[in-house]
Parts: C-alpha cells; structure tokens; sequence
C-alpha cells in the first residue's frame, strides 16, 4: 500500500519527466488538493497511508490532466490571487502574478481618496481586482463588470467564497459601447482587458490557447481595440480627479500611454511587473 509520500513522489517524477519545471510544487498541489488538505499538510502526511480509493483515482486523473497540457489552475479549479483563493475554470482568465500589480496600484489609488470610494472593474473575468479591492480597501462601494455570463457566474461564486458580496454589484455589459448612466461616477476605473494582437494568437503557449477564453484574449488587429473603447466611452464616468488604471502586454505601455494622452488624461504614470516589464499605467482625469 503506498503512502501519500509514494504517491507525491510518482507524481513528481512523472511532471519531471514531462518537463514541468515547478514539478515538486506541482505535486504538492496535486496531492494536497485531490485529498482536499492545506499545501502546507504534505510533510505532515508523508507516512500515512493512502487508502481511500477516490482520492488516489482524482490525483491520477489530476495529473493526466496535467501532463496532456492543461493548467494546473484549471486541473485544480483554483487559484491565489493577492492572497484570495479563487475559482477558475475555462470561462477565465487565469489571475496571474502581473495582474496583482494593477490590484496593488489600483488599492492604493482609492486608500488616496476621500472616505466612501466607488470604484469600477472592467472585464472583471474571474472577480480578481475587485475582491482584492474588497477586501483591502474598507467600505468601498464596487461594481464588477464583464461582458461574458459564464464568467460573472464565476465572479459571484468567488463573491461567496470569500465572504465578500458587501458593497458589491455585478453587471453585464460590453465595454466596447457607451456605458449605462444609470452607473453614476467612480473615483477609480481598472480595466485588464483582452490586449493580444489578432495575429498573435496562434503563437502563445498552447496551455494558454488552447485552453483560456479568446474573448479575454483578442485585443484586436494591433491588441489596443479595448484601450481606445475604455479611454473614450467610459472616462465620463471618472469623479473629476479620478483615475483610470490599465494593465497591458509587453511593449505596450508607450501606445497606452500615447492612448491615454490623446482622450485628455494627464499625470499618467507607469508601474513594472516583477520581471521589470512595463505592466501597468494609470491616468487621472
């Protein structure tokens, strides 16, 4: 009878075979979230023995999943995103470690302003920003939105999960057409929209498109169709002194900013990712 320590074992071996880099990591999370218990317990259950049969057929399905190439996001259903543990599946975006720097920048935005912030989500997918906003930004009203149904169910589900539906409102919209009046004005607007080129598509990592959602992808013949829609049809929604924060691709920044320019936002900064790349930019109206 094999251990849970033979088990993780296998299953690094196999990733490490596969080429996985993050192969000990991987089985880790395999292991620990097929037997539903913390990361943290896989030392603590190295000697126990594995004897329930479910639980051994979900880490090896887990794993196939793995290695035929999907995410370990979507093969777990979840993942941390600035601290939240969230629901994904193939209607999101993966919440990736470059996006917390517009969480971050968008957070510090709002604790800035007056006391009763508002604040917007555009293309909300998976609910990421917002709820990182939630839950560090006290009494902030927020409404998320997204034009996807399935994505917004998972948005709510992550709601739910975190304890966190206070203050919020989550809407169906497109963002690529004028925005209802019915919204009112926000003293900060974040957008993560869809910024790869058309044609660049078919050259991502095939974990990336073969298995996340294109609507969140596509930005268009030159990836900044989204910048232009939000920067026009949505800065009249900015409380004067507001601010409108971007995420974008590599070697976007100088068109985003040039975007930004142009629709009559000034104070426009810059933000890098963790690799030194020009990830975020924000502008104030």
């Amino acid at each position: 009878m094999e251990t849970y320590n033979d088990i993780y074992m296998r299953v690094r071996k196999k990733l490490k075979n596969a080429g996985i880099e993050a192969c000990e990591l991987e089985a880790r999370f395999i292991v620990t979230h097929c037997a539903q218990r913390r990361k943290e317990d896989i030392l603590m259950m190295s000697k126990i023995f594995a004897t329930d049969p479910e639980i051994k057929k979900k880490i090896e399905e887990s794993l196939e999943r793995r290695l035929n190439g999907e995410p370990l996001a979507y093969v777990l259903g979840e993942w941390e995103f600035y601290g939240l543990p969230l629901t994904v599946n193939e209607h999101v975006l993966i919440p990736r470690t470059d996006t917390e720097v517009l969480a971050r920048e968008t957070i510090n935005l709002l604790n800035r302003k007056v006391w009763q912030t508002r604040f917007l989500d555009l293309c909300t997918g998976s609910g990421c920003i917002g709820l990182a906003v939630a839950a560090n930004v006290p009494g902030c009203r927020i409404v998320m939105i997204d034009s996807s149904e399935q994505a917004l169910s998972v948005c709510r589900t992550n709601m739910l999960k975190n304890n966190l539906s206070r203050h919020i409102t989550v809407m169906d919209a497109d963002i690529v057409i004028k925005p209802p009046a019915i919204l009112g004005e926000f003293d900060v607007i974040s957008c993560n929209p869809p910024y790869i080129p058309t044609a660049d598509l078919a050259d991502l990592d095939s974990s990336v498109k073969d298995y996340e959602p294109v609507i969140a992808l596509d930005g268009g013949e030159d990836g900044l169709d989204y910048f232009r829609a939000v920067t026009e049809n949505w800065k009249k929604l900015l409380k004067p002194g507001g601010h409108l924060a971007f995420e974008c691709g590599i070697n976007q920044s100088a068109a985003v900013r040039y975007i930004m320019k142009q629709q009559g936002f000034k104070d426009i900064k810059t933000y890098k990712d963790t690799l030194g790349i020009e990830r975020v930019i924000t502008g104030m109206i």
